[in-house]
């Protein structure tokens, strides 16, 4: 098991960044890399409340976690901190015991010049998915999120 952080500025408010955390609507436009597609089956977002995603890859060559194509996660929210923090904890779908475990995710936000620092931390990541690849994943996935509020 291993940790991520990734980071980016999105030039937005901390509030504009927290609700678009906490939306499903939002979250299956910006939580989805570049070549994949996403789908929300369930999503509370509330702390306490449940979630389950799926993303599925564009290519038939991309290979899933769940089932040959998708990666399919499912969770909930642990702590809530209004325009703050957000901690999340989930675990693939998978019948893969490599790729089993829960991973804590965790998202602060922090107000700067011109917009809202957004670190997302990744706690207890199967060693089976490549550190690299998940950075990636997130980078693209921050970039979305950045497009999606920056419009607002």
């Amino acid at each position: 098991m291993y940790s991520t952080r990734v980071s980016r500025l999105v030039r937005a408010r901390p509030s504009t960044v927290y609700r678009a955390l906490i939306d499903a609507d939002a979250i299956a436009k910006w939580r989805v890399p570049e070549g994949m597609a996403s789908h929300v089956h369930e999503f509370e977002g509330r702390e306490g409340g449940s979630f389950r995603i799926s993303l599925t890859y564009d290519a038939p060559t991309g290979t899933g976690k769940s089932s040959a194509h998708t990666d399919t996660y499912h969770g909930r929210f642990v702590k809530l901190v209004p325009d703050e923090l957000v901690v999340e904890v989930l675990e693939f779908e998978t019948g893969d015991p490599d790729l089993r475990g829960e991973i804590t995710m965790t998202t602060t936000l922090t107000e700067v010049e011109g917009g809202t620092e957004v670190l997302i931390v990744h706690d207890g990541m199967p060693d089976s998915v490549p550190a690299a690849d998940n950075e990636l994943g997130t980078r693209m996935s921050l970039d979305n999120l950045a497009k999606l509020v920056e419009s607002d």
